[in-house]
């Protein structure tokens, strides 16, 4: 039987009930506006309309894995870890909890009259559901991992529990991205032509969008930079018209990624000019336009909506449509009064509660992979340990990116081991300086001048007021001519150094602070002492100061290094008109001598190492060995960590390797010479207390590979070729180091054969699978039971492909069914003209606790379906 394109869904239905009433209201609202008052709600800084009783709104908000305020906040683990659980309800529950926490935010917003600013919406601009196709790209610890299927399923998961069991009630309105083909180089995200195959786009990039917007409801989604075939993704007909709001009956908001909009005219020259620019993007199906020049305060940024206007390339009803969508989605979250039963405001007590700090170690625990282990964990009791490598003590390593430095107190492997094991069995080695360096002082090493815990910190408002929009060619001398008062508007005491700006009510956008206190190292010796961000200078009486008034937001800190005494305080004040963050790092002066001497009574030498988000990131400015722009440009670790291991292996005694990182690297020398390898991730604020748990035994690991861990960049295609051929576990060829879905525990796993039940109407309509698993070793612990589906042989069909998962307890001896429901679409793959259908001929499923072996064709249950058949897009 031949296959036809592709069926489509029909066109979304109309509004009912509670969201017919947002929509009805919201024309309302939008009938009383004036052109004036239109044109700056497409931006994501909507200024209040007093009149109409509007209040500002910010739609710029953040909680990728960890809400992001002015208080701290509870930090999860960075999404690539929280796919190694491969547990949906945990992930559910992360974010439902970071909507608590975002929600709570807002109070505060309201309650210090900040609102308009960022981080103070009702909304959010994550899942990050691109697939993680390559491993040097930068953001890829942003997403769930390579897998169309895993990403689905927990970007679904994640939707939900921000948004809540209601959508039209929503906790946060959800807001998926990068809509799509996303995922690197970072150098040339803004101008980049991607050009995919309709096998590709169908197979691989769109997925895990169209499951977020089918099944998890979310109330918005993110358009991409890049071009997709000639077009902005902005700007799209194949990705916004035909799969969004064709395809897939999307009737939310669609936001801009920021400046996308803008790229289509400056960058990618899809438009002539800006007005073109944002008629494209509006006529394609785009609502708000997150522009960066909000940041500064631009005025005007609406007058190009306006000349669209006028030239006849929009209309008025393409604008209210879109007001219409976004005053709709701003009453049904209840930033607006108007429905009954929304969401009522959470009070910020709420904001990084026990059970959520307990939640943030659970997630850490589960997202831990144990790669190898000869025997000698968990740890035998009494064992003396040695920590080194430059992550040992690191805690600004922990939160990965998109993550908040206020986050709570964060807890480091060394310190995690000290809380869990008795004293003087851990013993820390200090590293060398390392572009790994820039841990915020904690509250611990802080005192006021009267030698209270923490800083002082004064706020200081402009002597005059500054316009709250800023003509384009008057902004340099506006912003230079800014003078501050002498007299502080507030003074406070705050735990550390950090931006903690948006809790104090009435400070003006526009601010300098001073924070001036002590500093009390722990310990004595060679500290490396700076400020992160930019903006600010730090000065220190006896020690060169350090000024970052020129840096950027994203760069390296900058250092000066010192010797401090232990239990001296030595005074410190800061200056800064921007954010910055008061870092440090105690180093060696002769890292391979500490190595040696610590050695020598040490049992085990734990090497923590890796890499960091400010290296691995989102479009830096950072070139340093192995780093352009926040992308990497090889998969070995950094020079100075790969002798440090070769140095552990030379003391003769067994080397366990931690890894802390967002992306694959090349563990083969570990695979090869270490005792164990766990793969930590960046773990977030508890990670240092779950791996303690996991080393020494409190907890079974049980996390699995979200990703192929190759050996070499040479292994693979080019960066920046989107083809998925010779990438992922699916279509690699090759052998990888560790494969995905790869994982160990504590304890022994086995499968029964699995039996294969096609439904009444045929296998082609769907089957269930069902299997035994059993725990037949010495402790109870967590298995991931993997299903994966081999196809018939056919061009473009993956090699196989996991079609489900299960996190599985079960106590020493304990046997369970296990029960897999494949759909049609589970069991459906592409073909080579990107046709989705179920295919006639020969399948073979297989479960267990990882991927098949290669070539084994015995193992599993296979069937057969006679019939092929279409999906819908």
């Amino acid at each position: 039987m031949a296959l036809t394109s592709p069926v489509t869904a029909a066109p979304p239905a109309p509004a009912t009930g509670l969201r017919a009433d947002a929509e009805a209201q919201a024309a309302a609202i939008v009938a009383r506006m004036t052109l004036d008052e239109k044109l700056p709600q497409l931006l994501n800084v909507a200024p209040a309309i007093p009149r109409l009783g509007v209040p500002a709104y910010n739609w710029w908000t953040e909680s990728l894995h960890g809400a992001l305020g002015p208080v701290p906040t509870t930090n999860f683990p960075e999404p690539i870890g929280l796919a190694a659980s491969f547990d949906a309800p945990l992930v559910h529950q992360v974010a439902g909890a970071i909507g608590t926490e975002v929600r709570a935010l807002h109070t505060l917003g309201r309650r210090t009259g900040q609102l308009g600013r960022i981080g103070t919406g009702l909304d959010s601009w994550s899942p990050n559901i691109n697939l993680f196709r390559d491993p040097r790209w930068g953001r890829g610890q942003e997403t769930y991992g390579e897998d169309p299927f895993l990403t689905a399923h927990m970007g679904v998961a994640f939707v939900t529990g921000l948004q809540g069991d209601d959508p039209d009630r929503p906790l946060v309105i959800a807001t998926p991205k990068h809509f799509a083909v996303h995922s690197g180089p970072e150098s040339t995200r803004h101008r980049a032509n991607v050009f995919v195959s309709t096998h590709d786009l169908e197979d691989s990039y769109l997925p895990a969008f169209r499951a977020a917007i089918t099944e998890g409801h979310a109330g918005s989604i993110m358009c991409a930079y890049n071009r997709i075939d000639g077009q902005p993704a902005c700007a799209s007909d194949i990705l916004l018209k035909d799969h969004l709001r064709g395809a897939w009956g999307f009737s939310g908001y669609v936001v801009s990624d920021c400046d996308a909009v803008k790229d289509i005219a400056d960058n990618h020259h899809y438009a002539p000019d800006q007005p073109a620019a944002v008629a494209a993007a509006m006529r394609a199906g785009v609502d708000n336009e997150c522009n960066t020049a909000t940041l500064d305060d631009t005025a005007g940024l609406e007058r190009r909506f306006r000349a669209a206007l006028d030239q006849g390339l929009i209309s008025v009803a393409d604008i209210d449509r879109s007001l219409v969508r976004l005053f709709a989605a701003r009453l049904l979250a209840g930033d607006l009064p108007g429905l009954p039963g929304a969401v009522r405001d959470l009070p910020p007590s709420a904001i990084d509660s026990p059970a959520h700090r307990a939640l943030a170690r659970k997630a850490a625990t589960e997202a831990l992979v144990l790669l190898k282990n000869d025997g000698i964990l968990p740890l035998k009791p009494g064992v003396r340990i040695a920590v080194v490598g430059p992550l040992g003590d690191a805690t600004r390593v922990l939160r990965g990116n998109y993550s908040s430095p206020l986050s709570a107190p964060p807890v480091s492997v060394v310190e995690g081991l000290r809380a869990v094991l008795p004293a003087g069995q851990v013993t820390l080695v200090p590293f060398s300086a390392s572009v790994t360096d820039g841990d915020r002082v904690p509250m611990t090493a802080l005192r006021t001048a009267g030698g209270k815990p923490g800083v002082e910190v004064r706020y200081f408002n402009p002597t005059e007021p500054v316009p709250d929009r800023i003509e384009p060619e008057a902004k340099a001398a506006t912003l230079a001519a800014i003078r501050y008062q002498t007299r502080p508007f507030a003074t406070r005491t705050e735990p550390d150094v950090g931006n903690t700006s948006l809790s104090v009510p009435g400070l003006a956008t526009h601010h300098r602070t001073e924070w001036t206190g002590r500093l009390v190292p722990p310990e004595s010796g060679t500290y490396r002492i700076g400020l992160a961000g930019a903006g600010g200078v730090l000065t220190m009486p006896g020690f060169p100061s350090v000024d970052r008034r020129e840096g950027h937001w994203n760069d390296l800190p900058g250092f000066t290094t010192v010797e401090l005494v232990k239990g001296k305080a030595y005074p410190f004040h800061i200056e800064a008109t921007g954010g910055v963050d008061l870092v440090w790092k105690r180093i060696s002066r002769d890292a391979p001598a500490a190595l040696a001497s610590a050695a020598q009574s040490a049992d085990v030498i734990l090497a923590v190492v890796g890499l960091t988000s400010d290296l691995e990131a989102e479009e830096t400015g950072v070139t340093v060995e192995g780093f352009a722009g926040g992308d990497k440009t090889t998969l070995d670790l950094p020079a100075d960590q790969r002798a440090l291991l070769d140095q552990a292996r030379a003391t003769g005694k067994p080397v366990i390797v931690v890894a802390m990182n967002g992306s694959p690297i090349n563990l083969a020398w570990a695979k090869d010479n270490a005792a164990a390898i766990l793969e930590a991730w960046y773990p977030g604020e508890a990670g240092g207390l779950a791996v303690a748990d996991v080393l020494t035994g409190r907890a079974n690991p049980s996390g699995r590979l979200p990703l192929t861990f190759y050996r070499s960049t040479a292994d693979l295609p080019p960066f920046d070729n989107y083809a998925m051929a010779g990438r992922t576990y699916r279509y690699f060829t090759g052998t990888p180091v560790y494969p995905f879905g790869a994982g160990l525990s504590y304890t022994r796993f086995t499968y029964g054969t699995p039996s294969v039940t096609p439904v009444a109407a045929g296998a082609q309509a769907g089957i269930t699978v069902t299997t035994e698993i059993a725990n037949v070793g010495g402790r109870p612990g967590d298995e991931v039971a993997q299903l994966y589906l081999s196809f018939p042989d056919r061009p473009g069909v993956p090699r196989l492909a996991l079609r489900g998962f299960q996190r599985v307890s079960l106590g020493v001896g304990e046997r369970r069914q296990l029960r897999f429901t494949l759909s049609p679409r589970d069991l459906s793959a592409v073909t080579s003209d990107g046709v989705r259908a179920v295919l006639a001929g020969h399948y073979r499923v297989t479960v267990g606790g990882g991927q098949p072996a290669p070539g084994d064709t015995m193992g599993g249950a296979g069937f057969d379906i006679a019939t092929a058949a279409p999906i819908p897009l």
